[in-house]
C-alpha cells in the first residue's frame, strides 16, 4: 500500500509491520469485520420482525395460527444452531435452484438427485456460473442473514411472547372497559407495555447473536475468524513476500479485543434504552427511578 512496501526484506520493523498490515489479505480481513457489523445491523431487526410474528401467532385465539406459532418457538429451539445452519442453508439453496429447474428447464430428462448428487441445468444455479463475484458474495450474504434471522426470531419470540403476558391483565380489561376494540387494544396498550418486560431477555439474545457471528463460516461466508485463522497461520517465503511464523495466538487476542469493546458498548446503549422504556412504568425499575428523582 506504501511506496516504500517494495521491498520487504530491507524494511525496518516498524516499517515492515505497516506493510504486512495493509496487504491485500489484510483488506479483506478488515472487510470482513465490516460483514459482521452489517450482518448484525440487518439479522437484528429481522429476527425481531420473526420473533413478533412468531409470538404474536403463538397467543392468537385463531389455534392452527397458534399452533404454528408455538411450533416455530419450540422447533428452532429446540435443534442446535450449527446443525440447523448446516441443513437449513443446503435445503432452501436447494429448493430455490429446484423451483427454477422446473421453471426454466421443462424439458430436462435426467433425474435431479443422482445418488448423493443434485443436478439441475444450468439456467437454474443459484447464483449462475457466469454471475460476478459480487452477486455469489450477495447471495451468500443474504442466505446467512435469513438463516440467523429464523434461528434468533425463535428464541425472540420466545422472549415476546413472555413479556406479552407478563403485562397485567387489568391494563387490558381497562381498555376493553374504555371501548377499546381488541387490535387497537394489543397495540396500544399491550405493546408500548411490553417493552420493558421484553428487554432483558432480547438484550442476552443480542449479546448470544453477536457471540454466534463466528458461525458465519459455515454458510460460505469469509468471516473474521476465517481471516484470522488464515493470516495467523505459520507463512514460509515460498507463499508471501512477509513470512512469519504461527500467530494465530494474536490474531486471536485481537478478535477478543474486538468482540469484548463490541459487547461493552452493547451493554452501555442497552443500559440507557432499558431506563427510557422503564420511565413511569409500573415496574421495579420505574419505582427505583421515582424514589431517586423524589
Amino acid at each position: 500500500m506504501f511506496s516504500y512496501c517494495t521491498e520487504p526484506d530491507t524494511l525496518a520493523s516498524l516499517a515492515w509491520l505497516t506493510c504486512y498490515l495493509t496487504t491485500g489479505a489484510h483488506m479483506s480481513l478488515y472487510m470482513s469485520v465490516f460483514v459482521v457489523l452489517l450482518l448484525i445491523a440487518i439479522t437484528a431487526p429481522v429476527a425481531l420482525l420473526f420473533g413478533f410474528g412468531g409470538a404474536s401467532a403463538a397467543r392468537s385465539a385463531f389455534p392452527p395460527l397458534s399452533w404454528l406459532g408455538k411450533g416455530y418457538i419450540a422447533i428452532v429451539r429446540g435443534v442446535p444452531d450449527i446443525a440447523f445452519f448446516l441443513f437449513f442453508v443446503i435445503a432452501l439453496d436447494q429448493a430455490i435452484e429446484w423451483l427454477r429447474h422446473q421453471a426454466l428447464c421443462p424439458d430436462w430428462s435426467e433425474p435431479i438427485r443422482q445418488g448423493n448428487d443434485f443436478v439441475v441445468c444450468q439456467a437454474a444455479k443459484m447464483p449462475l456460473g457466469n454471475a460476478p463475484q459480487w452477486v455469489h458474495e450477495t447471495y451468500g450474504f443474504s442466505l446467512a442473514v435469513l438463516t440467523f434471522a429464523i434461528v434468533f426470531g425463535a428464541f425472540a419470540a420466545n422472549v415476546l411472547f413472555g413479556a406479552m403476558r407478563a403485562v397485567p391483565r387489568a391494563q387490558l380489561e381497562t381498555a376493553e372497559a374504555y371501548g377499546m376494540t381488541e387490535r387497537q387494544t394489543f397495540w396500544r396498550v399491550l405493546v408500548p407495555q411490553m417493552w420493558v418486560y421484553a428487554l432483558p431477555g432480547l438484550s442476552n439474545l443480542w449479546m448470544v447473536l453477536i457471540k454466534a457471528t463466528p458461525l458465519l463460516f459455515l454458510l460460505g461466508v469469509e468471516d473474521i475468524v476465517y481471516w484470522a485463522r488464515e493470516l495467523g497461520g505459520t507463512k514460509t517465503p515460498r507463499f508471501t513476500d512477509y513470512p512469519h511464523g504461527d500467530w494465530r495466538m494474536w490474531y486471536f487476542l485481537a478478535l477478543l479485543v474486538f468482540y469484548l469493546i463490541f459487547t461493552r458498548i452493547s451493554e452501555v446503549a442497552l443500559d440507557k434504552l432499558m431506563a427510557r422504556l422503564t420511565r413511569g412504568q409500573a415496574t421495579a425499575a420505574g419505582e427505583a427511578q421515582r424514589k431517586a428523582v423524589a
